[in-house]
């Protein structure tokens, strides 16, 4: 009876379908949108989910995260792995590869015109890049008029929509919000100052433009670093905005043996404010090893001053509206540890 209904299940499991178009590819339960049909008798799901790769990244690393997200939401989702900004286009900049995919989510927008609602995961930088995009695709809410032939999303608009659809998840893993400048911001350095240091100075030689923006050295006279330009509204650049537009916001964070992003930078805090956390606080996730649900926070409260000591470009007050926005939810992971912030 047993081998019976698991038979059972697994023909009844949706098979995956998917289709490379224009730069990335899309994900979706065969039972329930045939992309080449238009009149499939089946309703279309209408909720697009976005996956960004990190540095040096391609949709490959996202194959089998997308593939569980369908399983998981079968009649609800469609999964597009990002492909606009892979390998050695991640070297561009994230200002460049946040229009890049912006640019894609239009196109995306567009090829599937049944779209309600909108999701962001960001791995490593590609959260940064995510963030950058949809400061560029967030449209304030609504007015009396209204764009002809928009896809204006019937729920939210109070909060805003981006590009017309209702902002559902905004989700980071591993991503260097503060950066990578910094002390432990990037644990192979060892911690040690001078070789961080010189680090800021050298980096760009290896990740040009991108690696300009994560040391924050690409400021000029009359701009600050990027970096700290989208910890705030930037002229037609909404980035705060639009993170706040979202409903559910997390970020994920190693709290050990990640050697290429910090505990601290990932996770939106000043050293002193890093948690102490147990061996575990799930058991059926045993990797999670402090989870967060961050409090609305006062952000016209007294000034926040650098950690003495410290470095950083990213502190004190920069931290503190970011940690808002992004950090609703934190939760902490261990691979041995890790760390998860969650609403």
């Amino acid at each position: 009876m047993d081998n019976n209904n698991n038979n059972e299940s697994i023909k009844q499991e949706s098979p995956i379908c998917s289709k490379s178009v224009d730069g990335g590819v899309d994900l979706w339960s065969c039972n329930n949108k045939d992309k080449d049909n238009k009149d499939s008798s089946s309703s279309s799901p209408d909720h697009l989910v976005i996956l960004v790769n990190g540095i040096l990244g391609t949709t490959k690393d996202w194959k089998f995260g997308a593939e569980q997200f369908v399983k998981q939401l079968p009649h609800q989702l469609i999964v597009h792995c990002s492909e606009r900004n892979v390998s050695k286009l991640t070297l561009d900049g994230i200002d460049v590869m946040g229009e890049r995919l912006a640019e894609e989510v239009v196109e995306l927008i567009h090829r599937n015109p049944e779209a309600r609602k909108i999701s962001f995961v960001g791995h490593s930088m590609g959260g940064l890049v995510a963030r950058y995009a949809i400061g560029r695709l967030y449209r304030p809410p609504k007015s009396d008029n209204t764009e002809e032939g928009s896809n204006d999303a019937s729920d939210g608009d109070s909060r805003g929509t981006i590009c017309g659809l209702e902002a559902m998840n905004f989700i980071t893993v591993a991503t260097p919000h503060l950066g990578s400048r910094g002390n432990n911001q990037v644990p192979f350095l060892f911690g040690v100052t001078a070789i961080e240091k010189v680090a800021t100075y050298v980096i760009h030689w290896i990740f040009r433009r991108t690696g300009r923006h994560l040391f924050l050295t690409d400021a000029d006279k009359e701009e600050v670093p990027l970096l700290r330009r989208m910890v705030d509204d930037c002229g037609d650049l909404h980035f705060m905005s639009a993170l706040q537009a979202f409903h559910r916001r997390a970020t994920y964070a190693n709290v050990g043996y990640d050697h290429i992003v910090g505990w601290r930078t990932a996770s939106i805090r000043r050293i002193s404010d890093l948690p102490k956390w147990e061996d575990s606080v799930s058991e059926k996730y045993p990797h999670i090893v402090y989870e967060e649900r961050c409090k609305a926070t006062d952000v016209e409260s007294p000034p926040i001053s650098a950690e003495k000591g410290s470095f950083d470009v990213l502190e004190g007050n920069d931290v503190r509206p970011l940690s808002c926005a992004l950090g609703k939810s934190r939760c902490q992971l261990s691979h041995q540890p890790a760390e998860v912030c969650c609403p």
